[in-house]
């Protein structure tokens, strides 16, 4: 056996949210399988243990970006929290919760109802005024079914001259960052997934892809040098940061959507993901976040994580696959 193949058996051996993805995008199982696998988020694993934190208003934590009554004290202490309703949205569906599903139509509408977001009280699916929640309210509205039409508009105005996004655009900021940029593709991938996007849109999402194409995804347009080394440490969960990884799924889930060749400039991020591979073909997880959460999907740093594996895995099996000689 193969370390790749072992490690593909490691992903079937853990939760239903990593096994349907692994049979979908590594082993290429029919859907009538892997959509059978998806069904069981809603009823074992992490995906019913998510579900079963949220209030009976439909939130998490009573509050959508922080928790209700959250003292800002502990964020200096203790870091950021990851148990409001943004993060819990944003993580069931990554887990791949059916937006079909009894669970997910009843969440979507409480929340429209009663959820409302901390910065300016508006109505949780009219989004905030920060480009990298909104981005991110887009992807989870338009994944579960909400008409995010209005929050698109609003983030095809403040896309920044370079071509990408940043949440400090309001404080005067003229360049995109990485972070924002990242978030606002995923939300405008999953709105062309849905509704299969607009003339506006497109163009949109392919400056934001060469904003970061332009800069290999890790380094500065300037001197070359990487922006950031924490951008080639991988994490999980990613929340809003950004990493080499995350930014290659984005481009393999753009390239299996629409049928695109990677880019070259992909090449050297590319090698970098893969000389991390460890032996048993796993990845481990550099960089563990402080904050609440609900779950551990991760046993720590320097340890296999599932996910960054499966996301690992299935961007070399894309990349490879296009440059097979």
């Amino acid at each position: 056996m193969s370390s790749n193949d072992s490690a593909i058996q490691w992903l079937l051996d853990s939760d239903a949210s990593i096994r349907w993805q692994t049979l979908r995008d590594l082993i290429d199982a029919p859907e009538s399988e892997w959509a059978a696998e998806r069904s069981k988020v809603e009823t074992e694993g992490w995906g019913v243990a998510l579900l079963s934190y949220q209030d009976d208003d439909g939130q998490w934590a009573g509050g959508s970006f922080i928790p209700k009554d959250f003292p800002h004290s502990e964020w200096k202490e203790a870091g950021q929290p990851w148990t409001a309703t943004c993060w819990a949205l944003q993580q069931l569906r990554e887990f791949g919760l059916d937006p079909s599903s009894d669970n997910a139509k009843r969440t979507v509408d409480l929340i429209g109802k009663n959820c409302r977001w901390d910065e300016g009280d508006q109505p949780y699916w009219d989004g905030e005024v920060e480009e990298c929640i909104n981005g991110r309210t887009v992807a989870d509205g338009a994944y579960f079914g909400v008409d995010v039409s209005l929050i698109i508009q609003r983030l095809l105005g403040e896309r920044q001259v370079d071509g990408g996004w940043n949440c400090e655009r309001a404080n005067g900021s003229l360049r995109s960052s990485f972070d924002t940029t990242i978030s606002v593709l995923e939300g405008l991938l999953e709105y062309e997934k849905v509704t299969g996007g607009t003339t506006e849109t497109i163009a949109a999402r392919k400056s934001g892809e060469e904003y970061l194409l332009k800069r290999h995804l890790f380094r500065r347009l300037t001197t070359g040098e990487p922006i950031d080394e924490e951008y080639l440490q991988l994490t999980h969960p990613n929340h809003w940061r950004y990493d080499v990884l995350r930014a290659l799924d984005y481009f393999r889930a753009e390239s299996v959507l629409n049928g695109t060749t990677p880019d070259s400039r992909l090449q050297e991020a590319v090698d970098k993901v893969r000389s991390k591979q460890k032996d048993g073909g796993k990845w481990v997880l550099d960089i563990e976040h402080r904050g609440r959460e609900w779950l551990r999907v991760n046993e720590g740093v320097n340890k296999p994580s599932p996910w960054i594996t499966l996301r690992a895995l299935r961007v070399l099996k894309w990349w490879d696959e296009h440059h097979m000689t």
